[in-house]
């Protein structure tokens, strides 16, 4: 059984899919493209897919992940365009990569998030940064299924900064940054790195947090795309690419025993 991981977007409109929908739409690209996929034991068989850290309806996303196991191998990067294809626009399968080591929902520790907020005077949201920034912690209240909870915001906030409305969101390689409004009007533009913490703060919760510290109310609702997903580097305090060790495993992996099998095969009789 082949395992094989995948890098997806949610972009524009399809930002507003539910994870549910995004089930349905893969699970129907799966069939269109006759992906050789393994299915689960019982009277319920199903197709083995593995969903890891979804981001919430409404959100943006430049790199969401799942895997899934096949019941025959197959090229990734062919597989990949063939979802692809048969994949809405808008929810877009960008990368995919053979699994060679375990462990891709332990390598999602943190997010890169972008945060714009129309109708919002930069210098204002660089002064609600600064005093959430300067704060020991930030409580906000969220309602959960089990009732108003308290928890503090700025623990899990690793980088929060404002960054110009026209200079392009930095996407991580292979992504491409698509802004769900244009940028012909007043705005400030966040751009915010959160731990991946239990409860997990979220970036709606953080500007609950700058609303608490500073009175920063936008307008209209923030438009909101997770960038990047993946291992938080203490060193370098960037977020690194969680399909990494999987392709340098690829590169560096000896030959499978079915190719040495062949390799060493004695040759027939000549004809």
């Amino acid at each position: 059984m082949q395992r094989i991981r995948l890098r997806y977007t949610k972009r524009g409109r399809l930002r507003f899919t539910s994870h549910r929908d995004f089930q349905r739409a893969f699970e129907r690209a799966l069939r269109r493209s006759e992906v050789p996929m393994a299915y689960s034991a019982g009277f319920t068989p199903h197709p083995r897919v593995s969903y890891a850290n979804a981001a919430p309806t409404g959100t943006g996303s430049e790199a969401e992940y799942l895997e899934i196991a096949l019941a025959e191998a197959r090229d990734p990067a062919v597989l990949c365009k063939l979802l692809d294809e048969s994949m809405p626009v808008g929810l877009d399968i960008i990368d995919a990569v053979e699994a060679r080591t375990s462990g891709l929902a332990e390598r999602l520790t943190a997010s890169v998030w972008e945060l714009r907020l129309d109708g919002v005077d930069p210098a204002d949201a660089e002064r609600a940064v600064a005093a959430f920034l300067a704060a020991d912690a930030v409580e906000v209240q969220r309602r959960t299924k089990n009732g108003m909870r308290t928890f503090d915001t700025r623990g899990a906030v690793v980088a929060l900064e404002t960054v110009p409305a026209e200079v392009p969101a930095a996407a991580p390689a292979g992504a491409q940054a698509v802004a769900d409004r244009p940028l012909d009007n007043a705005c400030a533009i966040l751009r915010l790195v959160v731990r991946h913490l239990t409860p997990a703060v979220r970036p709606d919760d953080v500007l609950s947090g700058l609303r608490a510290v500073a009175d920063l109310t936008p307008p209209v609702p923030a438009a909101v795309t997770r960038l990047a997903q993946g291992l938080f580097d203490e060193e370098s305090g960037t977020v690194t690419d969680p399909l990494a060790p999987d392709r340098e495993a690829v590169t560096t992996a000896p030959p499978t025993a079915a190719v040495t099998a062949d390799a060493k095969a004695p040759e027939g009789p000549a004809a």
